[in-house]
């Protein structure tokens, strides 16, 4: 990983244009490629960031990120204040806490209370950003991701989206179809998901351990 204090303007182009004036903040180019800027200001999301696959370009005084779909990043350094490397290995990755683990095993066994004649693939699907918790076929023969939370807020309806988009890259899957199954879901992340036209799923978790099965709520 390298992270990059620095006064610059960033630029993007590409769906759309934006532009961050002159400022101090961290730049943080990943071992996956990944670009990402930051502030001092806006918890962990970053204020611009192009994802992988894409190449960095480094000039003096100027980055230029690219991808496939000819989106452009450029970073103008107007002084660099720190520069670091450091080699952080390989990362076990996230640990699902109990009830969001027992939760995707009750899932995972019984996949038709979400969305009927829905049948598993496989748990923890892989992908080059992450498993996707199960990937699923409904009674049309058509793949279904499905991502499982305690709390279904924002972060998780754009992380399922990115799996979304890279599920979609494989010519045996897409078009795939996504649904965020979480106990409680926030109103703004079924707008989103309603956007981005993911499927909301409200769990009852006792009634489904009990049970192993429920009436679950769709939105």
């Amino acid at each position: 990983m390298r992270l990059v204090v620095a006064t610059c303007t960033v630029d993007y182009t590409g769906r759309l244009s934006a532009h961050l004036p002159m400022a101090t903040r961290l730049i943080m180019v990943k071992a996956d490629g990944s670009v990402s800027v930051h502030s001092d200001g806006t918890a962990y999301k970053p204020l611009n960031w192009m994802s992988p696959p894409c190449q960095l370009r480094t000039e003096p005084g100027r980055w230029v990120v690219t991808n496939a779909k000819s989106e452009t990043l450029t970073i103008l350094l107007h002084e660099v204040h720190a520069d670091h490397f450091h080699d952080l290995g390989s990362d076990p990755g996230l640990q699902k806490d109990g009830v969001e683990a027992h939760l995707q095993q009750l899932l995972a066994a019984h996949p038709e209370v979400l969305s009927e004649g829905l049948r598993l693939v496989r748990r923890e699907y892989p992908t080059d950003i992450g498993p996707v918790d199960l990937l699923c076929r409904d009674g049309n023969g058509r793949v279904v991701a499905v991502e499982i939370k305690r709390r279904g807020e924002i972060d998780g309806v754009e992380q399922l989206s990115r799996y979304l988009e890279r599920l979609d890259r494989d010519g045996r899957l897409r078009p795939v179809r996504g649904i965020l199954a979480a106990q409680q879901i926030k109103p703004q992340a079924q707008v989103l998901a309603a956007a981005r036209g993911i499927e909301c799923v409200k769990v009852d978790y006792d009634q489904l351990r009990d049970a192993g099965d429920g009436r679950l709520t769709l939105f």
